[in-house]
């Protein structure tokens, strides 16, 4: 069964890396939500895309050089206006989640999580570790995963830990792609919805477009063409749409 995860919880129509996005996400019956991570001044995850809090939040800054009481002040669903159902009343106190309180909301559910490390996270020398030793208390309820862009961080994950399950976010053609699964341990690729849905590509050629995850599928005709591939998981901004189709096309 292709999977379904709700990219950054269900940002179509909640504000992104929140906990009413990833609330509803969980309620539409998603099998796993897809999120990222940030290092704050006082050396703990959130859940945040930008370095910055500018685009997501009313605040302005760099997340490492704030503290989690800073970050709680700031408001994380007013600037998301252009949403259907924005409600400034009842968005203005959603605040920046910390990775913990994202975990420990998805445990119940038992679902699959996939972290991913933005690139600029290298720049904290041990932040691998770091990130494994604070996701330990979740590992048992949930099916942890971990991305990025920027293979180095991928590559420290497999020397701390052999058994996790890695994936390289990749959104161009590559060449000989299974060789670079094979010589640095990855388990599979987060490809792009460009080069999954290609008639030809290098990763098509050698099978490993039924073995990724595909990001970031928002049109109902995508999600069908990705079903029928029976991609591993589809990564969307609108879960209940993607569930909707796949329940239809007998993918259930």
């Amino acid at each position: 069964m292709t999977a379904i995860y709700g990219h950054r919880g269900a940002m179509g129509v909640f504000p992104e890396n929140t906990l009413p996005s990833f609330e509803e996400a969980l309620s539409n019956g998603v099998d796993g939500i897809e999120l990222d991570v940030q290092l704050t001044k006082d050396h703990q995850f959130v859940v945040m895309h930008d370095p910055t809090v500018d685009r997501t939040t009313n605040g302005t800054g760099h997340v490492k050089d704030k503290t989690v009481k800073e970050l709680k002040e700031l408001s994380a669903g007013i600037p998301f206006t252009h949403l259907d159902n924005y409600c400034e009343a009842d968005w203005k106190g959603i605040t920046v989640p910390t990775l913990a309180e994202a975990l420990e909301l998805m445990a119940p559910y038992q679902i699959e999580v996939n972290i991913e490390l933005k690139p600029n996270l290298s720049e904290t020398e041990g932040i691998e570790k770091l990130l494994l030793d604070s996701v330990r208390p979740f590992q048992h309820a949930l099916t942890l995963n971990y991305s990025s862009f920027h293979l180095p961080l991928i590559q420290r994950l497999r020397q701390l830990d052999k058994n996790i399950e890695l994936a390289w976010l990749v959104k161009h053609e590559i060449p000989y792609p299974a060789d670079y699964l094979a010589t640095n341990r990855i388990n599979l690729y987060h490809l792009s919805k460009k080069l999954a849905l290609k008639e030809r590509s290098t990763f098509d050629e050698e099978g490993l477009v039924q073995q990724s995850r595909i990001w970031t599928v928002n049109e109902p005709e995508e999600v069908k063409g990705l079903l029928k591939k029976k991609v591993k998981a589809i990564m969307t901004d609108f879960p209940e749409m993607a569930l909707r189709i796949r329940k239809q096309q007998g993918n259930i």
